[in-house]
């Protein structure tokens, strides 16, 4: 392989990134054992394929480049070129993400891209001649071509190995046989959608290149990622992170430490990414220009980009923020998770936890009070499958909207996974934790209102163009005791919550904050704090038993009419005068405020007259000789990694959720419905005309209860009501709609129903 030649790069003397490495020292005694012991678990774990699959992905990828060829000589002759032409004419199979980086595991899907020469067109001989071909074909099987994504791709098994299958058409007559496509020539006259079908390759290729030693990446590469999906935070549609921003990530500590083995390597991705100030960009080189005019990320010139919280760059030309779905809500899960991750890295340096410590799953079902299910069903199988990815792709807009309308007092924790209840065929849940903004001052009988932010994501997921009846969504409101059984593993639900800190207390020493170490997010361990003051106080709190009525769904085919339990949380008085203020006035202000200080942060030095748009460190960086574990030593990488970052990167960061006007879902953008004229569905007048008739069930006899607010006081539970309707646009109003409401009352949801007016 030609990239056996970069294993040990690092020992050349090259440095790799746009800084001086943090430190050059190699490894001890202790790194080497824990090095070994980390391959045992990652093996153990199930994460290393077979000898006999990867011959048979090695088998299909050489046939699949057999079909391509065949398949563009096919089109070349029925297009009527000379036999010389005809001939010559050559398509070829590059791969790219976990499979090409070498990190994949058994029945990982493999993520490849077919380049053909400028005859071969997208739309009719990709989508068309070369998807009747594999149609045709009996070891192909789970045939789904989605031409109007964002990335067209088309999606099958070939003897039973997943392909997900792009298509890059290039300027040339003739492909050869030992194209690179890391050059940036090759996008010359490339459409739109060539270029992000290259980009793939291209960034995947180019990191390669810029990490030290490619082995000890992999490997630790390996980890984070099992390490994040245990953690469950990988996702790129949910708000997370995805493979190639983990790749990304973990790159630029291999570029930090070049001398280091993986298990050191683990160890210090999380303390320089619990040090590391968002949104200042993670990028492995320089951004650069090119030739080609192609845009490159720069919120100085491009106001999207300032939206970006979490932004991590990619280092092939056109260099893009790969992590732009990253919202408020996940941007602090991670945080905490990074930081949850650096306290026991620290631990297990003193042998008082190890990889599986690390690893545990995050207990999402016991971590909240309160959770919004979203429920999806179809017809069928396909109905489903086309269903749920539509629905998927708009569950972020969801977390943003909700983020946005409450002025981020409530957060969202979006599971990354979906359920499936095994007696109901074509249906699946999601599943996110709902929780008051932690270390605010708690206000008496705070509500926050989002039933117009549920139907507005509603509408949003109706505008589907290819929506069939049967297609349905259900928001409700469940407490953590009526979570559904099939959630939990073989549908059994445990006896009690987990006490998750007290197991973790036998593992780690007792001088170590065990809090911070063993309960994770910041909210966990707030919410485990507000459960003992409830028990400790419960002789003197007020309680009692609301009798909220339960108001059950009505299926409906079309989901902009299907009821739902509408989600209602008041808004306390100080956050209502908030709402006096416009949108646009705070924009504005945030606008003007971070371009003021946006010259101020970055140091850019010109070059020939322009930008490069590459971020400098303002101040050189000492390298430290040793990667030891002393106080000393510690405290001076800290220091190191500060001089990292030139400065806190400001971006326009008013309202996060604005960005879900601004970037809209990359695959699913074009399957959205025209409201303009006539289409399938009803109009956003028609829905609220057919909410307004929905029948409503009204249960009184709530009484006030009084429980203890985290910071010592108290906290009334008052009988939920309706409010006047917020104004947001044209959307219908609250006491239009006649919905039952649910209310967070700091950690508290109760269900409701409102009066019928």
């Amino acid at each position: 392989m030609s990239n056996l030649g970069l294993n040990n790069r690092n020992n050349s003397g090259q440095r790799l990134g746009i800084t001086e490495p943090i430190s050059l020292g190699g490894p001890n005694e202790l790194d080497v054992t824990k090095t070994q012991e980390l391959e045992k678990f990652l093996a153990a774990a199930g994460l290393y394929e077979s000898q006999e699959e990867a011959v048979s992905r090695e088998e299909v990828l050489g046939r699949l480049d057999q079909i391509v060829k065949i398949w563009v000589k096919a089109i070349s002759r029925a297009k009527g070129l000379n036999e010389q032409l005809v001939q010559e004419a050559n398509a070829k199979i590059f791969t790219f993400g976990s499979y090409r980086l070498g990190v994949h595991g058994p029945g990982a899907d493999i993520d490849t891209l077919c380049v053909g020469p400028r005859h071969a067109t997208r739309e009719e001989d990709f989508f068309g001649e070369l998807h009747k071909m594999l149609s045709e074909m009996p070891e192909v099987t789970e045939l789904h071509p989605v031409p109007d994504a964002h990335v067209p791709v088309m999606r099958f098994k070939f003897s039973g190995v997943s392909i997900d299958l792009l298509y890059a058409k290039l300027s040339l007559w003739v492909i050869p046989e030992d194209l690179d496509v890391s050059q940036d020539s090759i996008l010359q006259n490339a459409d739109e959608q060539t270029v992000r079908s290259l980009n793939g390759c291209r960034v995947t290729d180019q990191i390669l290149r810029l990490v030290p030693n490619i082995q000890n990446f992999r490997t630790t590469l390996r980890f984070m990622r099992f390490w994040a999906k245990r953690r469950g935070v990988y996702s790129n549609v949910a708000g997370f992170l995805g493979g190639i921003n983990w790749a990304l990530l973990v790159a630029r500590i291999c570029q930090l430490y070049p001398n280091a083995l993986p298990s050191m390597l683990v160890s210090r991705f999380f303390r320089v990414y619990t040090q590391w100030r968002w949104p200042n960009p993670v990028m492995l080189c320089a951004i650069e220009e090119g030739t080609l005019g192609l845009q490159v990320w720069d919120p100085r010139k491009y106001p999207k980009d300032r939206f970006h919280l979490m932004p991590i760059i990619t280092p092939a030309y056109p260099c893009m923020n790969s992590s732009y779905n990253v919202s408020s809500s996940t941007l602090r899960i991670m945080s905490e998770e990074f930081k949850r991750g650096n306290e026991i890295s620290e631990v297990m340096e003193a042998n008082k936890a190890d990889w599986a410590t690390l690893c545990e799953p995050y207990p999402f079902f016991e971590a909240y009070k309160n959770y919004l299910q979203i429920e999806i069903a179809a017809e069928n199988a396909d109905d489903l499958r086309k269903w749920k990815g539509w629905v998927e792709s708009r569950l972020r807009q969801l977390t943003l909207k909700i983020e946005r309308h409450t002025y981020n007092m409530l957060q969202c924790h979006p599971h990354p996974g979906d359920f499936s209840d095994k007696s109901r065929p074509f249906h699946c849940c999601y599943f996110m934790g709902l929780q008051r903004k932690q270390g605010v001052p708690a206000s008496e009988g705070e509500q926050f209102d989002i039933r117009l932010t549920v139907d507005e994501f509603k509408h949003s997921v109706g505008m589907y163009t290819l929506w069939k009846p049967g297609m349905e969504i259900h928001v409700i409101h469940v407490r953590r005791r009526n979570i559904p059984n099939f959630v939990f593993p073989g549908g059994v639900r445990p006896s009690r919550p987990t006490k998750v800190a007290s197991e973790r207390r036998r593992v780690l020493e007792p001088n170590v904050s065990t809090q911070a170490v063993l309960e994770g997010a910041e909210d966990s361990k707030k919410r485990k704090r507000e459960d003992e003051n409830v028990e400790t106080n419960s002789r003197n709190a007020k309680c009692l038993v609301a009798a909220a009525s339960s108001s059950h769904e009505v299926l409906s085919s079309n989901p902009l009419v299907s009821t739902v339990n509408a989600c209602s949380i008041k808004v306390d008085s100080m956050d209502i005068n908030m709402l006096g203020k416009t949108r646009k006035e705070k924009v504005e202000n945030n606008i003007e405020h971070g371009l003021k200080n946006l010259n101020n942060s970055v140091e850019v030095p010109p070059q020939n007259g322009e930008v490069d748009g590459s971020v400098r460190c303002s101040h050189p960086i000492k390298t430290l000789s040793s990667s030891g574990g002393s106080p000393s030593s510690t405290e001076a990488e800290k220091i190191a990694i500060e001089k990292i970052m030139s400065g806190p990167y400001v971006s326009h960061q008013a309202f996060p959720g604005e960005l879900d006007e601004l970037e809209d879902d990359v695959e699913y953008k074009n399957q959205v419905k025209d409201f303009t004229g006539s289409t399938k569905g009803s109009s956003a007048e028609s829905s609220k005309a057919n909410v307004a008739e929905e029948p409503l069930t009204t249960t009184s006899g709530t009484v006030p209860c009084t429980i203890l607010s985290p910071n010592g006081g108290l906290e009334e539970l008052e009988p939920a009501e309706l409010m006047p309707p917020l104004s947001y646009g044209n959307r219908p109003s609250s006491t239009e709609q006649k919905k039952p409401i649910i209310r967070l009352s700091f950690t508290s949801l109760a269900k409701a129903t409102g009066k019928s007016t």
